[in-house]
């Protein structure tokens, strides 16, 4: 079968390799579907091996070359002998995070922070960027027909942007800021609004993105940082000028973190989702003046699933919303990670059909 490997940095190729084998009795063999470039991929493109490892994962045996891709949906074709939850022809979304069975944080309800942790796409034999793929059957949901195919590729970016929206404590009425408009910025946008947010105000340099994000139909308007007046101007949209209940940044550097700080109200919250490349400064005495908490989010809880896919189908989280383009898997370098690495790149996700 045809799959799209990462061999090296600058260095994707689409390989003809071995179809999946015999199941084990916990497996699903998926015919994938959709599969999103995530920005993590991209660093990999760019820049890796980061994640992908060189020598065998502790877990899971698994180096390179890797097949990419761990935003996908697909189709059930062949399930192990101990499978119950899905069958053959049950369209599925996979969430992709594997924590080994008897870690400290897994059993405590947090996978996401295991030890050990391996993703499908990343330190797995398998990813979406393939015409199949294999995944225990924990790590599949299935997909109601209200969800498309599509939109069931943009659960798991979708997972991170409500994890964001929830450790925020987004409610009903309140103001958030979101600094950067890539593809996570998008998706918090409209997980804010979903949350009851009615005033979405947003961070970007890039004048194309900025257009784009206000597109989403939830963002209340989009400014230029560097403005010497985008300060005063988010301020001004905000009850009495005092600042935004929430900031979410998803950038990943110094000067988006300060923006937060500076925007932010007292007592307010600020949700770091980007993540730095090197240890980043921090206005510590800002943060001690105004009382602001500031709060991590790394990834999602494994159990959200579900609730994700019950928002996308009561239409509430309009994912689909956030897809800039469809290609095929003979285009994926050309028409996919070339584009978003581009500078001042206007896409935000492009999926990747791998069956036609």
């Amino acid at each position: 079968m045809k799959a799209l490997r990462f061999h090296a940095r600058r260095d994707l190729r689409i390989d003809s390799i071995a179809s999946p084998g015999a199941l084990g009795p916990n497996d699903v063999l998926v015919r994938n579907s959709f599969v999103g470039i995530c920005g993590t991929d991209l660093h990999e493109y760019a820049a890796g091996p980061i994640f992908i490892p060189v020598e065998p994962h502790p877990v899971t045996g698994q180096h390179g070359p890797q097949v990419l891709g761990h935003e996908y949906s697909g189709r059930v074709v062949e399930v192990g002998e101990a499978v119950t939850s899905v069958r053959p022809g049950d369209r599925v979304s996979i969430q992709p995070l594997i924590a080994p069975q008897n870690d400290f944080y897994r059993r405590r309800g947090y996978a996401q922070l295991a030890d050990g942790l391996a993703l499908v796409g990343l330190s797995w034999p398998w990813g979406g960027m393939a015409e199949q793929s294999v995944v225990p059957e924990e790590n599949l949901a299935r997909l109601p027909y209200a969800v498309s195919d599509e939109q069931g590729a943009m659960i798991e970016p979708a997972a991170v942007a409500v994890h964001a929206v929830d450790k925020g404590r987004v409610a009903a009425g309140n103001s958030v800021l979101v600094t950067g408009a890539g593809p996570i910025g998008a998706l918090v946008c409209l997980a804010a609004s979903a949350a009851g947010a009615t005033t979405i105000l947003v961070s970007e340099p890039n004048p194309a993105r900025r257009e784009r994000v206000m597109q989403l139909g939830c963002v209340t308007e989009a400014f230029d940082p560097a403005s010497p007046s985008a300060a005063a101007a988010i301020a001004a949209h905000t009850e009495g000028g005092h600042g935004v209940d929430v900031a979410i940044e998803c950038v990943g550097n110094d000067a988006a973190l300060a923006t937060c700080i500076g925007l932010v109200r007292k007592r307010g919250t600020i949700v770091q989702v980007g993540l730095l490349v090197k240890p980043g400064l921090v206005d510590v005495s800002a943060l001690v003046t105004k009382d602001i908490t500031l709060e991590g989010s790394w990834c999602y809880e494994t159990t959200m699933w579900p609730r994700v896919i019950g928002l996308v189908a009561s239409g509430k989280l309009p994912v689909e919303r956030a897809i800039s383009a469809r290609i095929g898997l003979d285009d994926a370098v050309r028409h996919g990670f070339e584009v978003l690495t581009a500078p001042n790149a206007a896409a935000l996700k492009i999926l990747i059909q791998t069956n036609a």
